[in-house]
């Protein structure tokens, strides 16, 4: 009878044990507390780890071909994750963090940074409708919706007349003569159950979001690698690797997070209808005027 006393609380020591070693590997997952900061003097802010509600018994959402599915609308690294009532979440302006960015080539900084110039193509260029473009997307404060069939994934962001990625997920090569566009050539493939998306063919464009001095860019030669997992209920980890030739020495990595929100539905987005700020130059809209 002591025996098996003693192996039963013996069983529960163990539970106990992975129990506690899956919540530890959980939390490194969702990162800690820390401080990112633009480059060139650019704004710094507080990012804390995802905060949603608890998710009874939940388990890895995968296809009927094993592979984990990622199906749904989440809000991207645009968002600070601390999930509310109503499924709501609050949008923030960031970009990458200037202290993980390695050196720039001589020549590469006057790529990277734009001082402001006057010129909105340049300075503002979604003031004039132009597309936000890849990798800026990544910091979209709208919502962005993943589609995934066992060929394809198709990655819908509401901003910006909901820009679409179409990524083929066979692991073909990129095409050797690419004509460079706002969204590039993406490829996916997997490695277990980590999703990788391999994109070639940008044009020199913007890197994120809007600077306070000025705006922050890549070149035509950048190659950009994500890697995506699912990290815990309703989380996603989103791991970006930039390598651009033109900018930076070496490649470099930021980790960031996704939040699935199964409430949320994309809403459509047309830049020139009922464009109250045509290039820089707003104007009151009706509900104000009559204030």
């Amino acid at each position: 009878m002591r025996k098996s006393f003693v192996a039963f609380f013996a069983v529960l020591a163990f539970i106990a044990c992975l129990t506690f070693s899956r919540n530890l590997s959980l939390s490194q997952d969702l990162g800690q507390v820390h401080e990112i900061c633009s480059p060139h003097e650019g704004r710094c802010l507080t990012i804390r780890p995802p905060k949603v509600p608890a998710v009874p018994n939940w388990k890895m959402p995968r296809t009927r071909d094993g592979k984990p599915d990622f199906t749904g609308v989440y809000a991207g690294a645009g968002f600070n994750h601390q999930v509310g009532p109503n499924d709501t979440d609050t949008p923030i302006i960031r970009g990458f963090d200037g202290k993980i960015m390695p050196p720039t080539k001589p020549g590469g900084d006057a790529i990277l940074f734009r001082s402001t110039t006057g010129d909105l193509k340049i300075d503002d260029p979604i003031a004039l409708c132009l597309p936000y473009g890849f990798t800026s997307q990544i910091f979209s404060p709208y919502a962005q919706q993943w589609i995934q069939a066992p060929n394809h994934l198709v990655i819908r962001h509401e901003f910006m007349n909901n820009f679409s990625r179409v990524i083929p997920l066979d692991n073909r090569p990129h095409p050797k003569d690419l004509e460079s566009t706002w969204g590039g050539h993406s490829v996916g493939h997997w490695e277990g159950d980590t999703l990788v998306i391999d994109t070639v063919g940008l044009k020199e464009w913007w890197l994120d979001n809007p600077h306070p001095k000025g705006s922050l860019w890549h070149s035509d030669a950048a190659h950009v690698i994500e890697k995506v997992k699912w990290v815990a209920p309703r989380v996603v980890s989103y791991e970006v690797t930039m390598d651009d030739p033109k900018i930076w020495i070496k490649p470099w990595t930021e980790q960031f997070h996704m939040v699935l929100h199964p409430s949320w539905e994309l809403l459509e987005f047309v830049c020139n209808e009922n464009d109250r700020c045509s290039q820089g130059n707003c104007v009151e809209s009706d509900a104000q005027k009559k204030r």
